[in-house]
């Protein structure tokens, strides 16, 4: 006798939140050694992980996942948006201090 029942909660089902995107000229992001920070029209939730493509002046691409860690400001200025890089890849830190540091000197 073997006994089976098809889910019909939905618990299994795959979660998929609404993907906002954003380009961004590289005037309004300030790249830090471990993070980012940008200005954005709309305010983002704490802890939600984003997916970001950086170009370099070169043109290469620095690929990187984040989170937002600070959201300030309001609906008539604008919002400061911070955020946390993880889990870069040796080459993709590398590019990214290029970066940081480049807009320093």
């Amino acid at each position: 006798m073997s006994g089976s029942k098809l889910d019909s909660s939905g618990i299994f089902q795959v979660f998929q939140e609404n993907r906002t995107q954003f380009t961004l000229p590289s005037q309004d992001v300030c790249i830090r050694k471990n993070g980012l920070q940008f200005r954005s029209a709309k305010p983002l939730s704490l802890w939600t992980e984003m997916t970001i493509d950086l170009i370099c002046g070169s043109g290469k691409k620095v690929h990187c996942n984040g989170v937002v860690v600070a959201c300030h400001g309001n609906r008539h200025t604008g919002y400061v948006v911070s955020m946390v890089l993880m889990n870069l890849t040796r080459q993709a830190q590398q590019r990214l201090d290029t970066l940081a540091f480049s807009a320093v000197a």
